[in-house]
């Protein structure tokens, strides 16, 4: 009669060849753990009624395998973004220049001057990296990168605006993803939010009647994916800038996606610039460097120099500065608008750049490779909370499959997982936000699912 004085002990499995391969890969510690459990879950099904035969040891240690690469394996994959989102924020938003990926290898593989005065051979400070190219770059006093722009806004009206009132209109008041709320970034950083106008009109008089009372700064903050359309005013930026100088108060302008490229000269709607934030006269911008940038995560303030100072001295500011890596990343980023070549380099304007003959193209190619597929008309989004309610042009390899969700599910199972869209029970995909790299990849992970269907 089998009892579970047959199963084999830990000592004894341990002894085995398979065994000394496992500590070998995944080290003694883990691999014993891993053995532990898979002896527990087999005593708990013999005992249950389960199972009534118990496994060799060859049958354990395989199911101890099974259970290191589940625990070991990486939870964070790279995918192929088919879905014609540009800056996809599930998908991580914006990839990186090939120079921006080099600069973070490099500062990331050994020490730097992260802290050092190479000059003085004494202590310096991390907050002067990437501060030179961005003064260069937009003309501004200083500047200072922290690490993302939800940060940057925090720490601004921490520094700046504790125990003062934000004057601000009603419709900016938003809610952007994982619920990023601007009233309450306000009440987290000690400010006391006054509203002005109403959701769809705010006057400059709402402005000026708000800045009757003492102790306030202005702030402008970017709708994200929000857009109010029909009966709406708002008074002009450089106005409201004016009206707060004249005011003897600061302006903190919070762009959000942030970008230094014209979105209009691709057909899209005006998506607000660094540059004309700057040239507003607003003292304090802060925005993102992984959305219209194009570079690693991170969050951007420039501006007036007495400001910046005020900021970097605050103590939040060494909780959300940024790290070695994402300093050479935005650095080397930010190098490809000093020199011009952004529309080049970066990906996510190459892709936005892409004419729609382009893209047809790569999806007539796709087809004949596949043996299969429509090339129709579509859309492509920029995303990442810029230019809500826009999009452009472009083409897409349209599948009939028996089941959308079904065959969606099996692009997402493919090494790498493909993410793209259905609509009308077709399966959509978008070139322009693929990479010619991923082209192959893309393919063989598309015929293994048709395979299959």
């Amino acid at each position: 009669m089998t009892t579970l004085r047959n199963l084999p002990s830990i000592d004894q499995i341990l002894q085995t060849q398979m065994a000394a391969q496992l500590i070998a890969r995944y080290g003694r510690p883990l691999t014993l753990s891993a053995i532990r459990s898979t002896l527990d879950d087999i005593r708990a099904r013999f005992k249950s009624g389960q199972i009534t035969a118990l496994p060799l040891r060859d049958l354990i240690l395989a199911q101890a395998d099974a259970t290191l690469i589940a625990w070991t394996k990486p939870t964070l994959v790279p995918v192929i973004n088919a879905s014609g989102v540009i800056l996809h924020t599930n998908l991580g938003r914006a990839p990186l220049s090939d120079d921006t990926i080099r600069a973070m290898d490099v500062a990331s593989r050994g020490y730097s001057n992260l802290e050092y005065d190479l000059e003085k051979g004494a202590r310096g400070s991390r907050l002067i990296h990437a501060e030179s190219v961005l003064q260069r770059l937009t003309g501004a006093e200083a500047a200072m990168v922290v690490n993302n722009n939800a940060a940057a806004v925090l720490l601004v009206l921490s520094a700046l605006a504790n125990k003062k009132r934000v004057i601000i209109s009603r419709s900016q008041l938003v809610e952007i993803g994982g619920g990023f709320r601007i009233p309450d970034v306000m009440k987290q950083s000690g400010a006391r939010l006054v509203e002005v106008g109403t959701t769809n009109k705010v006057h400059l008089r709402d402005y000026e009647e708000a800045l009757l009372g003492a102790n306030a700064i202005v702030m402008r903050a970017h709708p994200s994916n929000f857009k109010i359309i029909g009966f709406t005013e708002e008074p002009e930026l450089k106005d409201v800038v004016s009206l707060a100088h004249a005011a003897g108060t600061t302006f903190v302008d919070d762009l959000g996606s942030g970008t230094f490229i014209d979105t209009a000269k691709y057909g899209l709607g005006h998506e607000p610039t660094v540059q004309e934030s700057l040239a507003a006269g607003a003292d304090i911008v802060c925005f993102s460097g992984d959305k219209l940038l194009g570079g690693p995560q991170a969050g951007i303030i420039i501006g007036k120099k007495e400001l910046i100072e005020k900021i970097r001295k605050h103590p939040l500011a060494r909780a959300v500065r940024a790290d070695k890596t994402c300093l050479a990343g935005v650095t080397a980023t930010l190098l490809h608008y000093l020199k011009d070549e952004a529309e080049r380099e970066i990906p996510i304007w190459k892709m936005i750049s892409l004419t729609p003959k382009q893209v047809k193209g790569r999806a007539e190619a796709w087809a004949a490779n596949l043996g299969q597929g429509a090339v129709v008309e579509g859309e492509s989004t920029v995303g990442g909370g810029s230019l809500p309610t826009e999009s452009f042009p472009t083409f897409l390899l349209s599948l009939s499959v028996p089941s959308a969700d079904k065959f969606m599910k099996k692009l997402r199972e493919q090494n790498p997982p493909i993410i793209a869209r259905t609509a009308d029970n077709k399966v959509l995909l978008d070139p322009r936000t693929i990479q010619p790299e991923q082209e192959g990849a893309l393919l063989v992970g598309l015929k293994n699912a048709l395979r299959k269907t």
